[in-house]
């Protein structure tokens, strides 16, 4: 299998430090919940919270509905977060936006423990792709249909660690 660089590390951080300028902006003078959706989000997460300005409480949750390249349609919540996040501002902080099944399925999840605000940031959204209505507050990049590797995101669990984006051929 074939890696080919998509997203480039310098156009990645751009692309997070301008977010997390945005955000910071937009909860200047809150504490915010910083829901990191495991384990695709956490590279995303991490340089997101890095370049932010505000204070920021880590959770992590983590959710399956893929295999291999495939989304099976089945949600399966394997890790809560925990504390609770009731009047709190959150921002789930997520890898990809694909179909949407998993995004809608966690924040119903998420505004039934009773937060006072909930917001979503992706690093990458396949808006074409989308069956379920969903759109993210803060969005790096919206690309076509194409499956990605690194930074965060994984064919079967490899190709996290790339410090770029890239395409399986």
């Amino acid at each position: 299998m074939e890696v080919k660089k998509y997203i480039d590390e310098e156009e990645i951080k751009r692309k997070v430090k301008e977010l997390a300028e945005k955000i910071s902006n937009d909860y200047r003078g809150k504490e915010v919940v910083l829901i990191c959706v495991l384990k695709g989000a956490s590279v995303f997460a991490v340089e997101l919270a890095l370049n932010m300005s505000i204070n920021v409480r880590f959770e992590f949750i983590e959710v399956s509905s893929y295999s291999g390249t495939m989304s099976t349609g089945k949600i399966k919540l394997n890790k809560d977060i925990s504390s609770s996040i009731e009047g709190k501002d959150v921002l789930v902080v997520e890898d990809i936006i694909d179909t949407g099944r998993t995004l809608s399925y966690l924040k119903d999840y998420l505004l039934s423990k009773g937060p006072n605000s909930l917001k979503i940031c992706t690093l990458i959204d396949k808006k074409e792709r989308r069956v379920v209505e969903l759109d993210a507050q803060y969005t790096g990049f919206v690309i076509e249909d194409k499956f990605i590797v690194g930074y965060g995101l994984d064919y079967n669990e490899d190709y996290r660690n790339l410090n770029y984006i890239g395409v399986i051929e």
